[in-house]
């Protein structure tokens, strides 16, 4: 599993890349996806970005990639309490 998040300042380029990984995942805040899948779909996560947005990005954009693995823990405090499961981030 992966957490990304991103900032990205242009509206198109944006709007185009959360569609893109909401294909893939699904949304936990507004720049905040989890994708839970096999280590090929996340392995193609990564090659899009880096063949398809990254060298479209600005000086003010980024995109964080976090691989979630079964040593880490996730904790979830108001409505996120009710997950499935859960996630440390140290």
């Amino acid at each position: 599993m992966i957490i990304l998040t991103y900032d990205i300042q242009e509206d198109h380029l944006r709007t185009e890349f959360s569609k893109f990984i909401l294909s893939y995942g699904r949304r936990l805040q507004y720049s905040v996806y989890e994708i839970k899948n096999s280590k090929r779909i996340l392995d193609i996560v990564q090659e899009e970005i880096k063949s398809r947005f990254e060298k479209r990005f600005g000086q003010g954009d980024s995109v964080l990639i976090f691989k979630i693995t079964t040593e880490n823990q996730i904790l979830r405090f108001g409505y996120a309490k009710n997950e499935e499961t859960d996630l440390i981030m140290y």
